[in-house]
């Protein structure tokens, strides 16, 4: 499938599908559609789960975390998980402020309720509880890689990730078994028809709404966890393969980071035109 700039006349590419983490490390929610805001989709990890000492907790220490689904509803979530009631979260709004660490930086959260703590603290066997990004709080991107004002919400880095269905292919067709496009948590995902496509693009519309694309995606042991089970795979796999032929001088690279550039909601379905590559 052919890609050029708008102006070219060539079709563009579509977003086949479009996710959502409410929750940091959590499962994913698809959606039909999403409102862009500058620290990326509106309710996109906006949430997160930290331990006794305030640090972030992932499915790299804790995969089963990756089975909690949370659902929006007015003002908060109603979380469920494998062996455990549902429970519903309000938004906090009078606590103050904690802080929290996330990749050693200190960020600024409100602590959601004892009983979310204590449900999560259940399911997860450890101290734990939730946190949650008002908008007063400005979480600032890397700024090698991006504007002076860009903020992100508890991502790891950036606002949003792309990955191509061609770069999935690719790494299909070198694993005995295949996994699936939800280990490596995307927001977007593009019908590329040849194998990271998305490597040589630097900005990108999806729709009416413009992105830079920032930076290749690092991978780490994260994309071993499988997302159905909630369990890390005991052949070192997909990051073994990947290692195999997508290790550069950054690390092992599979998709892109994108910074919004307008406003607007993006849906499945929309055209994703490449606007300019490298």
């Amino acid at each position: 499938m052919a890609f050029r700039d708008k102006t070219s006349g060539v079709s563009a590419m579509k977003l086949t599908d479009l996710y959502l983490f409410p929750i940091k490390s959590c499962a994913p929610l698809p959606v039909g559609e999403a409102s862009v805001e500058p620290r990326g989709l509106a309710g996109d990890r906006r949430w997160m789960v930290v331990d006794a000492n305030e640090r972030f907790i992932t499915g790299r220490q804790f995969p089963q975390i990756t089975l909690v689904r949370a659902r929006p509803v007015d003002r908060g979530l109603v979380l469920d998980a494998p062996g455990m009631p549902e429970i519903r979260v309000e938004v906090p709004t009078r606590a103050p402020h904690a802080t929290v660490e996330i990749w050693k930086e200190p960020v600024a959260a409100l602590p959601a309720s004892d009983e979310a703590a204590a449900w999560l603290s259940q399911y997860l066997g450890t101290v734990a509880r939730l946190v949650y990004m008002d908008d007063s709080v400005k979480r600032p991107v890397d700024p090698a890689h991006a504007r002076d004002g860009d903020i992100v919400s508890f991502a790891d880095s950036y606002p949003l990730m792309l990955l191509g269905q061609g770069s999935l292919e690719a790494l299909n067709s070198r694993l005995d078994t295949p996994v699936m496009m939800s280990r490596f948590r995307p927001n977007f995902v593009v019908d590329t028809a040849s194998p990271h496509a998305e490597d040589a693009w630097t900005r990108i519309a999806i729709g009416e709404v413009e992105f830079d694309v920032a930076k290749d995606c690092t991978r780490c042991n994260f994309v071993n966890v499988d997302p159905a089970t909630g369990r890390k795979s005991h052949d070192g796999e997909p990051l073994k393969t990947l290692t195999g032929y997508r290790r550069f001088d950054v690390g092992v690279t599979f998709g892109r980071h994108l910074i919004p550039r307008s406003s607007g909601t993006v849906r499945r379905g929309d055209d994703v035109t490449v606007l300019a590559t490298r």
